[in-house]
């Protein structure tokens, strides 16, 4: 995890308002996390540390790609992710976290913030990821080709159909 501390966020050092941090996320950065969510992808992202005197706002703010594969055609695509999202930090008595909210103790000197930057970016991965979001698709015509036909699939038939559309006539 030495590879994350660049992610610490002294928060006894820094003074009330906001503060920008700016990171890249590569490879390396994606592969200390264990789900496969993102293991080859590149982003820019920069955090807004806004420090209050009774919480914390973390704004995480990315854009880049990552490689993965069409859903339609199977061909290795980089797909585009750009979005934003905000987490707040608060403080409690006892340090625990919830799904929007991490609840720290007042004497926390630092926060890593690494998981939740990975955790945004994997938010903001769209379900279905196909060529249509990139600008001069890769697509492989034989896959497409292949999904086209198997719209017209071929009628035979089938005795045992044929008995059952009988069956269901008489009754």
């Amino acid at each position: 995890m030495d590879a994350l501390k660049e992610f610490i966020i002294p928060i006894e050092g820094l003074s009330e308002g906001v503060h920008q941090f700016d990171f890249q996320l590569d490879s390396d950065f994606f592969e200390h996390f264990e789900n496969d969510l993102i293991n080859n992808g590149e982003f820019k992202l920069v955090l807004y540390f806004d420090k209050r005197p009774d919480m914390i706002v973390l704004t995480f703010d990315f854009e880049g790609n990552f490689r993965t594969e069409c859903d339609r055609c199977l061909e290795t695509i980089s797909l585009p992710v750009k979005e934003n999202s905000q987490m707040m930090v608060k403080y409690a008595e006892e340090a625990s976290e919830d799904a929007d909210v991490i609840y720290i103790t007042r004497d926390t000197k630092q926060l890593n913030v690494a998981r939740q930057a990975y955790e945004s970016i994997g938010l903001a991965i769209p379900i279905t990821k196909n060529c249509d979001e990139i600008e001069n698709p890769p697509c492989n015509e034989n896959m497409l080709d292949y999904l086209d036909g198997a719209d017209e699939v071929e009628q035979k038939d089938n005795p045992i159909w044929d008995a059952l559309k009988d069956f269901k006539k008489k009754n």
